[in-house]
């Protein structure tokens, strides 16, 4: 292997402090929010730095040389990379912003140097152009300008699997589909199970989140899935990915939240004002939730709702896979304490009202931090489709029940 070294260098400006920026490299939550989708950093010299990509590419390292708001340097140990590198990012004031200057060094010329040298100029110029937008003005480039199918998720394990007929174990099952969207104008529907996107196997979520983001809004792909035992194979059109008004500030978002829990409470209460206790615990077959079980998984999801809100706050996260919503022993404990439905939807509003009460009181400082601040309220506007989805649900359970 030859001994030669080659090395990078991106220049990117962003419309943000210079403390901003140098956060945005040392801080887990800040740097999650532009580059990686799982990042732990301990910023010290000797510390670690681990990120890890939807695609299962990682990289490993520690940091070499912090100088605040001046210097960051790390070591970088790709996943599949013949040797380890360096980074070197270097920070400095310029017209009320601040001018990054990257370093990448130590990359080889041979052959097994030569793509990861063209990938990491690119991957560097689109992540510090992402940088620019989360810091600048918040949007997260990576969510709109990605194009979206409209699904929604679901367990799936060899016992679902078995349950549905489908002959497989590996894939993506379906909660459902949204209107407007891709998914929904192919056909697709509940439980189907998506097993190849565009001739790329999917064996779980992250399969598909790395395929779909080197796709664009309009293009036409093959999935193939199963419905019970059939396999079939659509043609499906990328959808573009709505994205909501972010208000100016915590209380406007408080405000805007609040609307958005009006709206499903009211629909809450008019399907729950006929519904029994009997026709409340029926489940549809063995290991489906009855309509008491969803409504202890949307209390777990507005809990784990607050547990972000602070996470993203505070700048440390440790709820990367989701809120764990789904684990029917959690269910039967939330039963247990609130044993009606009347018990379970008040619970419910409650972990509402006490949302809405904790955005409010959120500072205004908060604001400041845009990606941070774009990135929950992305989220949290996002809601009605999560509710929706489990209301349609309870209602083909209550039809059910009454057959």
């Amino acid at each position: 292997m030859s001994t030669q070294k080659r090395t990078i260098k991106v220049e990117q400006f962003v419309q943000a402090p210079v403390s901003q920026v140098y956060q945005a490299f040392t801080n887990s939550t800040a740097v999650r929010e532009w580059i990686s989708d799982i990042a732990t950093l301990d910023p010290r010299p000797g510390g670690r730095i681990y990120l890890w990509w939807n695609s299962g590419f990682y990289t490993s390292g520690e940091f070499i040389r912090l100088e605040p708001q001046k210097e960051i340097a790390f070591t970088w140990n790709g996943r599949g990379e013949p040797r380890p590198t360096q980074v070197i990012v270097t920070l400095k004031t310029k017209r009320e912003g601040t001018l990054v200057r990257l370093v990448h060094r130590g990359l080889g010329t041979g052959a097994a140097w030569a793509k990861a040298a063209v990938d990491f100029e690119a991957e560097w110029i689109t992540s510090l152009a992402n940088l620019a937008s989360v810091l600048g003005s918040g949007p997260d480039l990576r969510i709109t300008q990605r194009p979206m199918l409209g699904i929604l998720l679901s367990d799936f394990t060899p016992e679902i699997a078995r349950k549905l007929g489908v002959p497989v174990t590996d894939g993506i099952r379906l909660d459902g589909v949204v209107d407007g969207m891709g998914a929904k104008a192919a056909g697709l529907q509940k439980d189907d199970v998506l097993v190849e996107f565009d001739a790329q196997a999917l064996k779980e979520f992250p399969d598909l989140t790395h395929a779909i983001s080197k796709k664009k809004t309009g293009d036409q792909i093959s999935v193939t899935f199963y419905r019970s035992s059939e396999k079939r194979s659509v043609t499906m059109t990328l959808s573009g990915r709505p994205i909501p008004e972010i208000p100016p500030t915590t209380e406007g978002l408080s405000l805007e939240v609040a609307k958005i829990y009006a709206r499903a409470e009211k629909d809450m209460d008019h399907f729950i004002k006929d519904v029994t206790e009997h026709e409340a615990e029926y489940e549809p077959a063995s290991g489906e939730w009855s309509i008491k079980a969803i409504i202890a998984h949307l209390i777990h999801n507005e809990r784990g709702v607050q547990t972000t809100i602070n996470e993203i706050f505070d700048g440390q996260e440790a709820s990367y896979d989701g809120f764990s919503g789904n684990l029917n022993a959690r269910n039967q404990a939330t039963l247990q304490a609130f044993p009606t439905i009347n018990d379970l939807v008040t619970e419910w509003k409650r972990l509402n009202k006490e949302t809405v009460a904790l955005l409010a009181f959120l500072p205004d400082d908060f604001i400041k931090r845009k990606g941070s601040y774009w990135r929950l309220t992305y989220q949290l506007l996002n809601f009605p489709t999560h509710f929706y989805t489990h209301l349609d649900q309870m209602q083909t359970t209550l039809q059910a029940a009454r057959k």
